[in-house]
């Protein structure tokens, strides 16, 4: 494709030959990905790409170029090729560890950052979050959020060490409590306190849905972290039971939901006697969160068994 002794190839002429050829090969965002690819095999920020617009590439410029190219040309995520991600304005490293954080996303955050906010000034807050993945969600609320400590459990350990990272590079690992855990066993651990705040963006693609998804998801992005294998529904359901026993009396539960999910997964918390439940759409003015309150019960030892 990018001959490197028969052409001499500025900025300019290898952005629009990518941009025109990913355009034609189906990618969504083409100019978007050649951006972030070119910057990262030069070394630079995007804005410089077009600063040095006529600056022409050396061959190991082009070589460094065309390896990530190719990767992007075979479906793999920019953002795993990259080696980062934007969420909340923060970067995150991110690889096939996890899922890529979504700008949808931000979504859930803003509305548990809303509620938290209406708080006492000073009065500390305790936040469980369930699903930590790069802990995108977790470090944005210990980032905006000084007087909120968090607890965040993932079943996968990989998942939880990259977490870590992350949390360091943002400087919030002292407020972060990282614990390997399955939702769907004993959670005893967490059963030692009460939380003010229940916060997941689940699993909740069905195992139906699952062959429709895009190659990038299918193919790259940890199966664990995008579905159930189910009906979609197998997460809800399990927060819906959990958070009665892990959060204080008129303690909160925000959920992220998938497209055409939020009117079920709301019907599920008012079944579960949630109050004030409340459905939340996106930028896109799609459904996309779902919260409500519940009534702290009893620690029954047995109920995690």
């Amino acid at each position: 494709m990018l001959q490197e002794k028969t052409r001499v190839w500025t900025i300019r002429s290898l952005m629009k030959f990518a941009i025109d050829h990913l355009q034609r090969r189906g990618f969504d965002e083409a100019r978007l990905n050649v951006e972030l690819l070119l910057s990262h095999a030069l070394q630079c920020q995007r804005i410089e790409l077009y600063t040095n617009f006529d600056k022409p590439l050396a061959p190991e410029e082009l070589k460094a170029f065309r390896s990530l190219y190719e990767r992007r040309l075979n479906r793999e995520p920019v953002q795993y090729i990259v080696g980062m991600a934007s969420f909340m304005g923060m970067q995150f490293n991110v690889d096939s560890r996890v899922l890529i954080p979504r700008p949808e996303t931000e979504t859930l955050v803003e509305q548990a950052m809303l509620l938290c906010k209406r708080a006492e000034p000073g009065q500390p807050l305790a936040i469980i979050e369930v699903g930590t993945g790069s802990g995108n969600i977790a470090i944005a609320l210990a980032k905006f959020i000084k007087q909120a400590k968090l607890w965040t459990i993932d079943v996968s350990a990989e998942a939880l060490a990259l977490a870590r990272e992350n949390a360091e590079r943002h400087g919030v690992l002292d407020r972060i409590v990282f614990e390997r855990m399955d939702a769907f066993e004993p959670v005893d651990q967490l059963l030692l306190r009460r939380f003010d705040m229940l916060v997941s963006n689940p699993p909740y693609v069905s195992a139906g849905e699952w062959e429709e998804l895009q190659q990038e998801v299918r193919r790259f992005e940890p199966r664990v972290a995008v579905s159930d294998w189910k009906d979609g529904y197998e997460f809800y359901r399990r927060l819906v039971e959990l958070a009665p026993y892990l959060l204080r009396d008129q303690g909160t539960m925000f959920v992220e939901v998938g497209y055409g999910q939020a009117e079920t997964v709301a019907r599920m918390m008012k079944d579960a006697h949630f109050a004030q439940v409340e459905v939340i759409p996106d930028l896109q003015d799609i459904p996309r969160v779902v919260f409500g309150k519940t009534k702290s019960l009893a620690r029954n030892p047995g109920f995690m068994n």
